[in-house]
């Protein structure tokens, strides 16, 4: 009989986790306090998936950003972190279909602001980085500084 290895991840747990139980208070608890659920969604920050990959030269960043524009996504580079955040906006809607008394029935749809700060345990290049958007997919390339070769030291104690 073969055996296959699973590769558990425990932080998509928590965060399916986190997401259900938002639901869940958004739809039981929170509804009746606000008029329209959507405001709350839209005033949430959201955090986009990520995926960072590093070799020896450089760091590989992949976001998943679905729906956001190219122009909507701002990158923010030091030594040691780099800060995305973008705004996706509902659309707006015609003014007829206002005046019919329109409700949502059911919205999946993220709205408001994303961002998320990514840390690197190495210094980078940021001058040297750059980025490109995709099918919802924003890639970054950031180069690594050269580690400086260090000498090791023997010390005789006296």
């Amino acid at each position: 009989m073969k055996t296959d290895l699973i590769i558990r991840e425990p932080d998509l747990y928590f965060d399916s986790i986190h997401n259900e139980l938002n639901n869940f208070l958004r739809d039981t608890v929170l509804h009746p306090v606000f008029s329209n659920p959507l405001n709350l969604k839209k005033k949430s920050i959201w955090r986009p998936a990520i995926e960072v990959k590093q070799t020896d030269k450089a760091y590989k960043v992949k976001v998943q950003m679905p729906g956001v524009k190219k122009d909507d996504i701002d990158i923010e580079l030091d030594n040691d972190f780099m800060t995305i955040t973008a705004v996706i906006e509902e659309e707006k809607e015609e003014q007829e279909e206002k005046e019919k008394n329109i409700k949502y029935h059911t919205c999946e749809f993220r709205y408001g602001k994303y961002k998320r700060t990514i840390s690197f345990d190495q210094p980078v290049k940021p001058d040297e980085a750059n980025a490109e958007y995709k099918n919802g997919v924003l890639n970054v390339y950031i180069p690594k500084i050269a580690e400086k070769e260090t000498k090791k030291y023997k010390l005789d104690i006296s």
